[in-house]
């Protein structure tokens, strides 16, 4: 690539454009704005980056979000002065929590500027508090050798800091004098005869891999103390690994290695590999549900890979039991809500497994009698969810989760919206051998921008889904502007119960008023007129056969609507007569 003489700015932000380019960056979302005009111009000439305009901040960052989260590399996000940097904030915490590289430039006015009602300029310095992982205000623009060896070098750290030791979003506040259009500066274009461009970039490389293994002697202590006990439990939550096969093989590994049964969560890939894993529960929510079943399968020790479970009646369990646990996971969070007794392994499954030593791998542990029990259970009570849901023929919320596991094409990548459809999916997510590719914002758990994250995941990527309740959807309209420059294909299904469905299983839907007006919030929106304002196909499904015929085979390209309607009352009492049901079976 040349870099841009025309000004002082334009060689700035081509600079940058440049030095992250090299670094491994393909995609910039911008949205539009005077004030970053030059990192505009920058990102959008350089030939080696997809630069997609979007009008709306917050919906910028969440689809951006969504390309990071599944590229495993940084997305840069880049806005004008003044409040647009604020709409990025949603995304922001998402992108810490969830341990997702985001990459955030936003312009500024320069410091004579600020706080004087210049117009369009906040404090954007530390706008967003202690949720990056690093963030700095860089120098206003130069043409000072020194200093363009200065930006190149914060570029490089900027990239490194977000991926490095946690993946996570990095803030670089970026101040402009006028011209912010590339108009020519005769004193800056004359660089250009001397400037080597290929000296000035001769060490931007991408960053190398990390291998990351436990000390022989770590190891070997813990693996004494898990190979002595016969109680012992693994616990998968939530995942969306790079490489879900090395994930779900390590796991097992460590299962057979142990003879430990494993609960896997509907939002982790395990299901959807059971073929590699033959200790796994997937329907440890409904068995903990009885008190004596609850009471014999207490464990002593437990090894908690990731993030828990979003089962309240998992969490109130293992609070109960004080079993010994080791939280095995590559961040710097504290893993453990429930502040048991917990040694944080800082390490991902695989890193653990590849420190196991090869003799301990080729002797694994019989299967207890403890494992035995929950693989019993298990099997009972995902006999009765299988009967329930074959005899059910009415549109119910809880069923699609249970058909989408077996229908959908494979290794179709799923977004799953928070609230109801990740709890039915921890519930009835049947294990398979699909390969279905789960993604989700569980990082805050909120609803914000659940439209532009799957788009985001989507975005020239294989036809994809979405299940998303009728809130989480119109919470983020915005996000179908995204598609006029979004490419792939992605089928919304869209549960139609006209609100808020998951406060109904709360203890706050006894209390009306306020519960219909103010928790539920029922809504009177057409989705039918809301595709036809955006050009999105749209169809409303009449049985179960009726969709599985919509997504087997999924469409190619464009936005597909499939709207759910259901009865928020009938859906709540089928769960509570059923959860009852599978006590009773036990």
């Amino acid at each position: 690539m040349t870099l841009d003489f025309r000004n002082v700015n334009m060689l700035w932000s081509s600079i940058i454009a440049e030095t992250l380019s090299r670094l491994g960056l393909t995609t910039a979302i911008i949205c539009p704005g005077s004030r970053s005009g030059p990192l505009a111009v920058a990102f959008a000439q350089h030939p080696d980056i997809e630069a997609i305009p979007v009008l709306d901040e917050r919906s910028a960052a969440f689809f951006g979000l969504g390309i990071a989260r599944r590229k495993g590399l940084p997305v840069v996000l880049v806005c004008t002065s003044g409040t647009a940097g604020a709409n990025f904030y949603p995304a922001v915490i998402e992108a810490e929590a969830s341990g997702v590289p985001l990459l955030l430039l936003t312009a500024d006015r320069p410091p004579e500027l600020r706080h004087c009602q210049a117009g369009q300029a906040i404090d954007q310095v530390k706008l967003y508090g202690h949720y990056p992982r690093w963030q700095v205000e860089l120098a206003l623009p130069s043409t000072h050798p020194e200093m363009l060896a200065y930006l190149r070098q914060t570029c490089v750290y900027a990239w490194e800091q977000s991926q490095r030791p946690v993946p996570g979003p990095v803030h670089l506040n970026i101040p402009f004098r006028d011209p912010l259009a590339p108009i020519s500066d005769l004193e800056t274009e004359s660089l250009a005869a001397t400037f080597d461009i290929d000296q000035f970039f001769a060490a931007v490389h991408p960053l190398p891999s990390v291998q990351i293994s436990l000390d022989l002697q770590t190891t070997n202590v813990y693996l004494d103390q898990w190979m002595s006990c016969d109680r012992g439990l693994i616990i998968a939550g939530p995942a969306q690994p790079d490489t879900p096969e090395h994930y779900c093989l390590a796991i097992a590994q460590l299962a057979h290695i142990l003879g430990w049964p494993v609960l896997a969560e509907g939002l982790s890939p395990l299901r959807n590999w059971a073929d590699r894993n033959s200790y796994l529960i997937s329907t440890y929510d409904l068995i903990l549900r009885d008190p004596t079943i609850a009471s014999q399968l207490q464990p002593q020790q437990v090894i908690s890979i990731g993030a828990l479970p979003t089962s309240k009646v998992l969490r109130v369990w293992l609070t109960q039991s004080r079993a010994q646990t080791w939280v095995v996971d590559v961040s710097d969070h504290n893993m453990d809500p429930l502040h048991g007794l917990s040694i944080p392994v800082r390490i991902s499954v695989e890193g653990l497994i590849t420190s196991i030593p090869a003799a301990k791998k080729e002797h694994c542990q019989p299967l207890t009698a403890y494992a035995k029990s929950w693989l019993n259970a298990n099997h009972s009570v995902r006999t009765l969810i299988n009967r329930a849901m074959q005899k059910q023929s009415e549109l119910i919320e809880s069923k699609i989760a249970w058909l989408l596991s077996q229908i959908l094409p494979p290794r179709t990548p799923l977004f799953i919206a928070n609230s109801m459809p990740v709890r039915d999916i921890e519930y009835f997510w049947q294990p398979g051998t699909l390969h279905i590719q789960p993604y989700f914002n569980r990082g805050a758990n909120g609803i914000d921008g659940t439209l532009s994250t799957a788009l985001g995941m989507s975005h020239r990527q294989q036809s994809s889904v979405l299940l998303t309740g009728d809130l989480a959807l119109l919470h983020d309209t915005n996000g179908f502007l995204l598609q006029d420059y979004w490419q792939g294909h992605l089928t919304i299904i869209v549960v139609n119960n006209g609100g808020g469905g998951i406060f109904q299983m709360l203890p706050i839907s006894a209390f009306d008023p306020p519960f219909e007006r103010f928790f539920r919030t029922p809504q009177q929106v057409q989705l039918k007129h809301l595709a036809a304002t955006y050009q999105a196909k749209w169809t409303l499904i009449q049985s179960w056969a009726h969709l599985q015929q919509a997504l087997n085979p999924l469409p190619e390209s464009g936005l597909h609507i499939l709207e759910i309607s259901c009865d928020c009352q009938n859906d709540t009492q089928w769960r509570r007569i059923f959860f009852k049901e599978c006590v009773k079976s036990l």
